[in-house]
């Protein structure tokens, strides 16, 4: 899930979760009305993604998120892009220790070496998923969880329970038999809402509908 700490002054509905924006539009609480991150809830999180770099850049930004908020990556994803090639997961695999030299140099990004080599790593490991499956795409996919194991309705008691899942946690064991890093449950199950595998906005949200027309008429990628 998304920060689900306070952003702004703006507050949810206790009951429903919703947040009334200046629009008059009704969405999921965890934007706190900042301009920014309700632009990211209306335009990117929760719609489909089938291509691999945008993929590659937010499984290694959830990463970076694993004890901060998204708030905090999401400011700092210019940065992040320009310290990792734009995550062209070629390119980083190619990084060498005076990357992640210079990476813990720069105050554009979150300077924790542990997650710089990760994101190294990781990038080594999307080539041979890529090289056995044809591409990034066709294999995230294949984790995608079917309609019978999913909520029959994601409100806001339900959304707060949803921090893994059966699907996640069976991803995440795969990604680090294949040698991933800071892929945990957790993790990868916010990297499945915000890439559109799951659509986690709340009923009665002002994009819910909206995602779920896309995903209906989304195009699974498969293996190639």
């Amino acid at each position: 899930m998304a920060d689900e700490k306070p952003a702004a002054k703006a507050e949810r509905d206790p009951d429903t979760g919703l947040l009334r924006g200046n629009d008059g539009k009704e969405r999921c609480w965890w934007h706190g009305g900042l301009e920014d991150y309700q632009q990211y809830h209306d335009t990117e999180w929760g719609w489909p993604v089938d291509e691999d770099r945008r993929l590659f850049e937010k499984i290694c930004l959830e990463g970076f998120q694993s004890g901060l908020s998204w708030l905090t990556i999401l400011r700092k994803r210019e940065g992040f892009r320009a310290a990792f090639a734009n995550f062209e997961f070629e390119q980083v695999a190619k990084f060498t220790e005076a990357d992640v030299e210079r990476c813990l140099q720069d105050a554009g990004i979150v300077r924790h070496r542990k997650k710089i080599e990760s994101t190294i790593n990781n990038a080594r490991r999307a080539l041979e998923l890529r090289d056995e499956f044809g591409s990034l795409a066709a294999y995230f996919w294949s984790y995608e969880p079917k309609p019978e194991n999913r909520p029959e309705k994601i409100d806001f008691a339900t959304a707060r329970t949803l921090g893994k899942t059966a699907e996640s946690t069976a991803l995440s064991k795969d990604l680090k038999k294949r040698g991933w890093s800071f892929v945990g449950p957790t993790t990868v199950y916010a990297f499945m809402q915000s890439m559109g595998m799951v659509n986690d906005h709340l009923e009665g949200c002002c994009c819910r509908d909206d995602i779920e027309a896309a995903r209906d008429a989304f195009k699974r990628p498969v293996k190639g």
